[in-house]
């Protein structure tokens, strides 16, 4: 078999949501191709919907319940354990992409021997395949043969795992399983996806469409949801040891978990939750500080991380209690100019 998509479904039913993704799964122009649908433990009719699906196209959709529910990554993994194809996409229950992203990724691998082959996405806040805002997932030069810069680049910028195809031999060589329980699962283990393949080929195209609703895990803000994304940190640089890619790629593991665990989380943390908790915010600095003592001189923190927010972290790095009281001024101050101005 030549393809296998792997779709993770939780809680989708509504809106028809999920029926617009598998639509157009079962529509692509590829041949030869499986779409392995698990439900995670739904608590709305998801799995009956999949079920549906799996009756009237019976030679392309598996579709697989879980008794636990095991979040996206576990989802991932049973999928992965099942799949047939020779090459994995992976695909979100609420997203749905062109008739003809996969067979345009595929052609392009088979003609350049490429093992890990991605496109562009557009956001969009409709059901229709009309294109919205066009987001560029990689650039033209990390295209090729893999060399160090090119993995350099690809750790610092490799996109999103949805709009890729990736050999199947790679992910199972490797033991490239998703961790379970968390959020997050793709930051987790990105860098091994793309560091560990051979060859890259990017199409500028955006064949994937991005659904913006408020449920969306980018759209979520709880503590747990940032404590995964904490979790997802570590173990990124975890897989980065476990993979021996840890001290070649140092430098740009470490903007990339400052990013990640401390910057994100830490402005996410203080936006969107309803009660600020010092500890946490003490917790979390302590720790970045603990994991990468001199994160604040890394060349791409200094170029990439805005200057405002470079000052608010040196703050909360010498003071998380003067940190939580200017942030708290600075956002009501805020809140009340844009109140103010209409």
């Amino acid at each position: 078999m030549k393809l296998s998509i792997i779709v993770p479904v939780y809680n989708m039913a509504s809106d028809q949501k999920l029926e617009y993704c598998m639509d157009s799964l079962v529509n692509q122009t590829v041949e030869d191709y499986e779409i392995i649908a698990v439900d995670d433990c739904s608590t709305d009719n998801s799995f009956a919907v999949l079920q549906d699906y799996e009756r009237r196209f019976p030679d392309k959709i598996r579709a697989i319940h879980s008794e636990v529910n095991r979040h996206q990554g576990g989802a991932k993994n049973i999928g992965l354990r099942i799949a047939q194809g020779d090459w994995i996409g992976f695909v979100d229950s609420d997203d749905w992409i062109a008739p003809d992203m996969y067979r345009k990724l595929i052609e392009r691998a088979e003609a350049t021997g490429a093992d890990l082959v991605g496109c562009d996405y557009c956001l969009t806040d409709e059901h229709s395949m009309k294109v919205g805002q066009i987001v560029p997932n990689n650039k033209k030069e990390q295209s090729g043969i893999l060399d160090a810069q090119k993995r350099k680049s690809l750790i610092l910028d490799g996109g999103s795992l949805v709009v890729k195809i990736f050999r199947r031999s790679m992910i199972m060589e490797n033991e490239l399983w998703f961790p379970e329980d968390i959020f997050y699962e793709d930051n987790a283990l990105g860098n091994s996806y793309f560091v560990l393949a051979k060859h890259f080929e990017y199409i500028e195209e955006p064949l994937y469409y991005y659904y913006q609703h408020d449920a969306s895990t980018v759209h979520t803000i709880s503590v747990k949801r940032c404590e995964d994304r904490m979790a997802a940190g570590r173990l990124m640089l975890e897989e980065a040891r476990r993979h021996q890619y840890y001290d070649e790629y140092l430098t740009e593991l470490e903007y990339s978990f400052t990013l990640l665990f401390y910057v994100n989380t830490l402005f996410t943390y203080m936006a969107g939750v309803d009660r600020v908790r010092y500890s946490f915010v003490k917790a979390i600095g302590r720790e970045m500080r603990q994991t990468f003592s001199d994160f604040e001189k890394n060349p791409y923190y200094r170029e990439r991380t805005h200057a405002e927010e470079q000052k608010l972290i040196r703050m909360q790095q010498r003071s998380t209690l003067f940190f939580i009281l200017y942030y708290k001024l600075l956002w009501a101050y805020r809140k009340w100019r844009k109140a103010h101005q209409k």
